[in-house]
């Protein structure tokens, strides 16, 4: 008898553990300034909404803003899928009045990542959206959730909101620079072939009509590779086409419209001398405009 009411203490010891020290790490996730914290706590309006995966930290806020004077909010995150982002998206929309306008880099298309969604567990509570995409990554990982309180904080994703914890992440963008020597690295054989689920195009339509349905203006847009990167990559309009095709909007293609190597990060990413180059691409391009010009069209 005894040994059983130890073992059922030490069992209620570690829940009551465990529920204190979720609900510790909850208070940390709700405090922080990262964009998917401000998102779930009622701190993210925002006129104009940003979203694509690693690509999409190009949309530089503080940029962006003064430019446009306009607030902004922006969803992206590295390697973020369309079925994730869709419903990061559709949880903005259930929280906030509908934003002016919303800019989406497609190459968020180019995958689906389960792992990704399951690290996304901090915001468990805050959206049945993220609670079903990741029941569907992996049922057992959703049972340890349930039952572990803490489990939920084991993520790359609480790790960013712990560094956000006292500082804004409008200004995260990708900061390094490409060197001469490595934009001389592309092998002349090289072949980059963007695979993507045969379902994404459709989900972003899907989502385009929903944001389009709450009277938000949808720009698609494709920013810039490195040149010499992006001459091996041999099926970016096939998959430009599709992406049209799918949800009956242009994609506003700026592939091609930065060449100085200085201005990326990588072949794939801009750094933020190149970020502001993109962003006033899009002023001329008309994909994105100051609260003045809204005013005088």
């Amino acid at each position: 008898m005894k040994q059983f009411l130890w073992i059922a203490g030490f069992i209620l010891l570690v829940l009551a553990g465990d529920r204190l020290g979720g609900y510790l790490l909850r208070q940390v996730i709700e405090g922080s300034e990262f964009r998917y914290s401000r998102l779930y706590t009622g701190r993210a309006e925002a006129d104009l909404l940003l979203l694509g995966n690693s690509r999409g930290l190009a949309f530089y806020q503080p940029y962006i803003e003064e430019k446009t004077q306009l607030a902004t909010l922006n969803l992206s995150y590295n390697g973020l899928p369309i079925n994730l982002a869709a419903g990061l998206v559709r949880d903005y929309y259930d929280h906030y009045p509908a934003p002016e306008k919303i800019v989406i880099d497609v190459s968020l298309c180019d995958r689906f990542d389960d792992q990704l969604i399951m690290n996304f567990s901090p915001y468990l509570p805050y959206s049945q959206r993220i609670d079903s995409l990741i029941r569907l990554a992996d049922p057992q990982i959703r049972g340890g959730l349930g039952l572990s309180h803490l489990f939920r904080y084991n993520s790359e994703i609480f790790q960013r909101a712990l560094y956000y914890q006292n500082r804004s992440d409008e200004g995260w963008v990708v900061e390094r620079n490409l060197s001469e020597k490595e934009s001389r690295s592309v092998a002349e054989d090289y072949e980059f072939i963007i695979y993507y689920p045969e379902e994404a195009p459709e989900i972003l339509a899907d989502l385009v009509r929903y944001c389009q349905q709450q009277g938000s203006e949808v720009q698609l847009v494709l920013g810039p590779y490195f040149p010499a990167f992006l001459a091996k990559m041999s099926n970016l309009e096939t998959y430009i086409s599709t992406i049209e095709q799918a949800t009956g909007l242009p994609v506003h293609n700026f592939s091609n419209t930065v060449d100085d190597f200085h201005l990326f990060a990588d072949f794939q990413h801009l750094n933020k001398a190149g970020s502001k180059v993109f962003i006033d691409s899009l002023f001329q391009m008309g994909v994105l405009s100051s609260r003045t010009e809204q005013a005088l069209e």
